[in-house]
């Protein structure tokens, strides 16, 4: 019998044609849905049929509730690593493989310096009016040479955005909770001695964390009442890291210059969503991972993970399982004595 493959959230529609799907072509027949599943039973409804399902990112969550829904699914493909909202218990319990793809990070620190240098300069806002027949010259752009970026962690990504800052001649920082002088004089940037101290200092903030318990609200409206008024903040991470409503009302009430937000608490954000019209803000639709050479990875490594499944060997499984510990480095031996006793 031919399996059944559900390609989620295909905005546009390229999941077929950006991948060759030929090496499952005589096993698999694949259908991709265009618009998102805003709830359980919608989902359940759409997938009853499916044994293979192939999602983006963190978008779509697959908890235990759902998954008891679908007994004929087998095979999930979730693109990148690592992916917080799949039950991966409740997958094992009901014979359901889970797989990831690789994921550059390129496209996010492109997408972080996009934001940055539209907000910056005002791009938006002077493309619009030009087009428009509006005023000719209405803002004055903030420079960015000699400026300060702090930067809200230094790991694959924030490391990257540093080194496009400090080429623009800024002055970097950096602070996380787990960040070390090591790492900070390895990217070249001064470690910050407070999360306080960054927010107080910097003209431009850029979020580079990954969410967990311990960043979820990590800038909230303590934290945000200490950047200048002439500061810009730049999330493309999560947005649970910023409390929502405190940063729409900073922007409301004109106390940071503007925002660049590409992730929200809600996914397509919706018709009505206040960031929709927010002030000082300019919004891109999760657009951090969405390149041509990242979707040909996430779809060219799915159906190589559903080749791999249908051959009995799957791979990249996630959870990734723990590193094998390295072997313990035993001293050297003495050297044996020469010549005489």
């Amino acid at each position: 019998m031919r399996l059944r493959c559900a390609v989620l959230d295909d905005f546009q529609q390229v999941a077929t044609e950006i991948a060759d799907w030929s090496p499952v072509a005589d096993a698999v027949d694949v259908v991709s849905f265009r618009t998102h599943f805003t709830d359980e039973d919608a989902l359940a409804s759409a997938l009853a049929d499916v044994d293979i399902v192939v999602t983006l990112r963190e978008r779509v969550a697959f908890p235990a509730s759902l998954i008891a829904r679908l007994p004929r699914l087998k095979l999930i493909v979730a693109s990148g690593m690592r992916n917080s909202v799949i039950d991966y218990a409740a997958a094992e319990a009901h014979g359901v493989t889970v797989c990831g793809t690789a994921s550059s990070s390129t496209p996010p620190v492109e997408l972080t310096w996009a934001l940055l240098l539209g907000l910056a300069r005002g791009l938006v806002q002077e493309s619009n009016a030009l087009r428009e027949g509006g005023p000719w010259q209405q803002t004055v752009g903030a420079d960015l040479h000699g400026r300060r970026l702090g930067l809200l962690g230094l790991g694959k990504i924030g490391g990257r955005v540093a080194r496009v800052g400090l080429a623009f001649g800024m002055r970097v920082s950096a602070w996380s909770q787990n960040l070390t002088r090591e790492r900070a004089d390895e990217v070249g940037v001064e470690l910050a001695p407070s999360k306080e101290e960054l927010l107080a200092n910097a003209d431009f903030v850029s979020v580079h964390l990954a969410l967990g318990d311990r960043t979820r609200g990590l800038l909230g409206p303590a934290e945000l009442a200490l950047l200048k008024p002439t500061a810009y903040l730049i999330n493309t991470s999560r947005a649970a890291i910023v409390d929502q409503e405190a940063l729409l009302a900073a922007l409301r009430e004109g106390r940071i210059a503007g925002a660049g937000v590409d992730v929200f608490d809600t996914e397509p954000l919706p018709a009505g969503h206040p960031m929709r019209t927010a002030p000082r803000l300019l919004a891109t639709p999760h657009l951090g991972y969405v390149s041509r050479a990242n979707y040909a990875t996430y779809y060219g490594q799915a159906v190589e993970a559903i080749r791999a499944y249908l051959a009995g060997s799957p791979v990249r499984r996630l959870p990734a399982p723990p590193a094998e510990p390295a072997p313990p480095v035993r001293p050297p031996l003495p050297a044996r004595a020469t010549g005489p006793a």
